[in-house]
């Protein structure tokens, strides 16, 4: 997200929520919008699966409808990475997932500075999990930015070091969490319906329009299977 485009967009998911068909205080997740969750937590607890459907594709719409909101992701295969060897514990597959969105966000970086004619800086911000599971990225992230990591892209586009942010307190944070859900409802149970609607802000090849190696990335590259239907893999 352009920096010129957060309050714009923050704007209109503030506007969203107090709509009159709606009118949803608090915070924006996935699994919030799944009918049979009727939580008193949830802020959708109040509406039907109808409107929550019909918010969900109005929150999307607010990603798609601006051309400087870029989608990026990572999708990894649990399985096969395991079996590369260098992928050991949860916290190795969650960075070397990591590493490929990082890599596209710098190429997206340096194909706006071309488009511009002048260097676009960036910053990530993540959703804390935890102390040591923050240190471990940052410092992964930093190895990265640093060029200590083999096999590592230049990162000179980044700014400091890695952000964490809660997500209640992060537009940015919770539409990701959103676009992760609709991408991991696609792979995990083959239902497209909400991840179709975000396609048109997944990054793409300038020349041939490809999203694979672009907005949607693999880990591993090879002998990912993807997870089977209705599971997780």
């Amino acid at each position: 997200m352009h920096e010129s485009q957060w309050h714009g967009v923050a704007k209109e998911v503030r506007q969203l929520k107090a709509h009159k068909d709606f009118d949803v205080k608090g915070e924006i997740k996935w699994r919030y919008f799944g009918g049979e969750n009727n939580d008193p937590a949830n802020p959708l607890s109040h509406l039907d699966q109808n409107a929550r459907d019909r918010f969900r594709e109005r929150l999307f719409s607010i990603i798609t409808s601006r051309k400087s909101l870029t989608v990026i992701c990572c999708a990894s295969d649990a399985l096969a990475a395991y079996d590369k060897g260098y992928v050991e514990t949860p916290e190795d597959l969650y960075h070397f997932t990591y590493k490929p969105i990082s890599e596209r966000f710098q190429y997206h970086l340096q194909d706006l500075s071309r488009t511009v004619g002048d260097k676009q800086l960036g910053m990530i911000i993540a959703d804390p999990r935890g102390k040591n599971q923050d240190e471990a990225l940052r410092a992964r992230h930093q190895s990265l930015v640093d060029g200590n990591s083999p096999v590592s892209s230049s990162y000179e586009n980044m700014v400091e070091a890695i952000f964490f942010s809660p997500s209640h307190l992060s537009i940015g944070i919770q539409l990701s969490d959103m676009v992760a859900g609709a991408i991991g409802r696609a792979l995990n149970f083959k239902d497209s319906s909400f991840a179709r609607l975000i396609k048109p802000a997944l990054r793409t090849n300038a020349k041939n329009g490809a999203i694979k190696g672009y907005g949607f990335v693999k880990f591993p590259d090879k002998g990912w299977g993807g997870p089977p239907s209705g599971g997780g893999r």
